[in-house]
């Protein structure tokens, strides 16, 4: 089978690697095509792919939006006019979404944000199938019409985190890694970044190593430093305090303490990991502080815990192998 996939974030590109990684092993021809955004060339870089670089991330204004991703999906019909790849998969490409429904090429679509309204609304109902954790709502993907769901019991995480074995780090102990909020992204229009205060804050109990978003660096609280692997920081980490999802999921499936805080920390599957005894602890920023005094450099043995979980790169290469090409 020729499987296309296609990453617009880090998130997005450790997923399309792992997928591919067991794709080949089961004989397909995988396509990993990617965009310039701040996250993506240099993780592929660290992770050894070399996607083709299609487009720009460009989230300027609704107009640059606009004209960006239609620019993508002109060149995603022309690169594949004369040889169209037999399945599409995607963490919530928009792009690659339009294109392949434009194609006729069937869709497999993993989706865990139901705050992220606009994305939802431009793939879901485009899918053939959608993959999603058993911890969201089923009305989650009914309401925008999915056509098919496959629930798997985990988190998109797992896909990574499972076999993960973090790169060897020089840290400053005790580490507090602090996850700047995604202050471009379309669901967080109008809410407040206050990661630097925050940052001054937690500094009174350790060496807080603040991941700011969208200059392509990293940032240790009050000096630069190069782009790194994110969830080898968090690994080596004694706390972890974030106002997104997916690096507080990485670091409590690894057993490190995290807090994730603001309105899309009380996202369904970060509930799910909670109630299921890994250590991430959802609450407000007035809170922080005294979670952070309490678990900080505590570390949870969640070995068994992951090993219950589902992959979910295993349940899109079952079903990968069932379409016909």
């Amino acid at each position: 089978m020729r499987v296309w996939y296609d990453a617009c974030t880090g998130k997005h590109t450790r997923y399309g690697a792992a997928i591919g990684k067991e794709l080949k092993k089961r004989g397909h021809e995988f396509i990993f095509t990617t965009r310039e955004h701040p996250d993506t060339l240099p993780l592929a870089k660290l992770l050894g792919e070399k996607p083709l670089v299609v487009g720009k991330y460009n989230p300027s204004t609704n107009e640059s939006r606009l004209k960006e991703s239609a620019e993508r999906v002109i060149e995603f019909a022309k690169l594949f006019e004369k040889n169209k790849p037999d399945v599409a998969i995607a963490h919530q490409s928009v792009e690659l979404c339009r294109t392949a429904f434009g194609l006729g090429i069937p869709i497999i679509l993993t989706a865990d944000t139901p705050h992220a309204l606009a994305v939802n609304r431009l793939t879901i109902p485009f899918a053939h199938t959608v993959v999603v954790s058993e911890a969201l709502p089923k009305s989650f993907t009914r309401q925008y019409c999915a056509q098919r769901v496959v629930p798997f019991r985990g988190v998109d995480e797992v896909a990574w985190i499972k076999d993960f074995k973090p790169a060897k780090l020089s840290v400053k102990k005790p580490l507090i890694v602090l996850r700047q909020i995604e202050t471009k992204a379309a669901y967080a229009k109008g809410k407040s970044d206050s990661a630097k205060t925050l940052a001054e804050q937690l500094a009174e109990l350790g060496n807080v190593h603040l991941l700011e978003r969208y200059n392509g660096e990293g940032h240790a609280f009050g000096a630069k430093v190069a782009f790194e692997d994110s969830a080898s920081l968090v690994a080596h980490a004694d706390l972890v305090v974030s106002y997104g999802g997916t690096i507080s999921r990485e670091a409590a499936l690894q057993g490190v303490p995290s807090i994730a805080i603001g309105d899309m920390a009380k996202t369904p599957v970060n509930s799910y990991l909670a109630k299921k005894g890994f250590p991430l602890f959802i609450t407000t920023e007035d809170k922080v502080q005294g979670l952070a005094k309490k678990y900080m450099g505590k570390r949870f043995d969640v070995a068994e815990k992951l090993a219950a979980l589902e992959n979910p790169v295993e349940v899109i290469a079952k079903l990968v192998e069932t379409i016909k090409p």
